[in-house]
């Protein structure tokens, strides 16, 4: 083959959309039997997008190893994975799966056409990690929850990671598929139990987001009713000094005054109404917050066998917080929307204070310059 420029891993993104791709019939020859191509299989896999389609990668550089073509003879060229993650064309796809299932050329693993699906990441190791995720996330389900404490927790979670790497590089298969039936068999009922309980947290979030979108709905409404309302008052307001101007037998200015004067009247009236009802809602926070007398005992070094940062404290719902009083307060969101959550900076604020209690005063150093005490003692 003649020598070619190099495209430098030039990539670009495709999008297959949920009617296919189609190709023209492959041409055969007449000492073969006639196929008809299915390239125009819909192939599942891949990770989607919001509206449930598929962004295929693809590069310039492309080629099957099978036939051996690449994008430069075949612009069309269209590689899909098989389930042993290994590539090929769809015109080889066709030609070898179509009649049935059939050995890999690459690895000799018994594949079935509709096993391929679209690459969507540049390394197939990445493509193969996420399913087998896919596959774990569905057979080990378990939360925090059902376990007794801590460390079985995360002994759980270390076991997951160990079977994940194994499927992932290939160790100890047979084990290993051994260790996922073991476990299926032993947690039917908590698996089940536990997509019932995502299904539930799901359906839980659309209706917490349709509220959220219902009470944003509400407000513009209202936002919009006394704009209206404002826009009807100076309406009248106009109304009401053209009125006085026509019967009225004083001057004009003082009766341009005396109707200004009501105006701001009504509005320094609506704007009070407001005024009292958020002082009120602040004086019962304030009182609140002064009703709740929090202990402050002297210091006693900890010396329980604790596990994690959680074991020592307990975070509320709520604290008498000024800096994220404003964050709470925003109704749109717009603070968080970067995904900054007030409980993550309480908890980091917590665990912040409870760091070191565990620790024993210490004793028996030299004191310090211009200090006459020996021992250095704790309150």
């Amino acid at each position: 083959m003649s020598n070619r420029a190099s495209v430098g891993g030039w990539l670009k993104g495709k999008t297959v959309r949920k009617g296919g791709i189609t190709s023209n019939a492959h041409t055969a020859r007449s000492s073969t039997p006639q196929v008809q191509s299915t390239s125009s299989t819909l192939f599942s896999g891949g990770v989607k997008d919001a509206s449930g389609r598929t962004t295929e990668y693809f590069s310039m550089d492309d080629q099957c190893p099978v036939c051996k073509s690449d994008r430069y003879l075949n612009p069309k060229l269209r590689l899909l994975v098989s389930s042993c993650y290994h590539k090929m064309c769809e015109s080889c796809i066709d030609r070898l799966f179509t009649l049935g299932p059939a050995p890999c050329p690459i690895c000799q693993k018994v594949l079935r056409k509709l096993a391929f699906t679209p690459q969507t990441f540049e390394d197939l190791t990445v493509e193969k990690e996420i399913a087998v995720r896919r596959r774990i996330a569905k057979e080990f389900n378990k939360r925090r929850e059902d376990f007794i404490d801590l460390r079985s927790y995360n002994d759980y979670l270390e076991e997951v990671e160990d079977i994940t790497f194994n499927l992932i590089n290939d160790v100890d298969i047979p084990q290993t598929e051994a260790r996922i039936l073991a476990h299926r068999q032993e947690n039917a009922a908590l698996i089940e139990l536990n997509v019932q309980r995502e299904e539930q947290y799901v359906q839980a979030l659309k209706e917490q987001e349709e509220l959220e979108r219902q009470e944003k709905e509400q407000r513009a409404l209202e936002l919009r009713r006394e704009q209206e309302i404002e826009r009807e008052e100076r309406e009248t307001a106009q109304r009401e000094i053209i009125d006085r101007l026509e019967t009225s037998t004083k001057s004009a200015a003082k009766v341009i005054a005396k109707s200004r004067a009501e105006a701001m009247k009504r509005s320094s009236a609506r704007s009070t109404t407001t005024t009292v009802l958020r002082s009120n809602a602040q004086l019962l926070r304030a009182r609140a917050a002064q009703s709740t007398v929090v202990p402050d005992p002297p210091h006693v070094p900890l010396q329980d066998d604790w596990y994690a940062y959680e074991d020592l404290y307990t975070i509320r719902d709520q604290y008498d917080d000024m800096y994220s009083d404003a964050v709470r307060k925003d109704r749109e969101g717009i603070m968080r929307a970067g995904g900054y959550r007030v409980e993550e900076a309480w908890d980091r604020a917590l665990r912040c204070a409870v760091a070191g209690l565990d620790l024993v005063p210490l004793s028996g150093l030299k004191p310090s310059p211009g200090r006459t005490d020996s021992v250095v003692t704790s309150t």
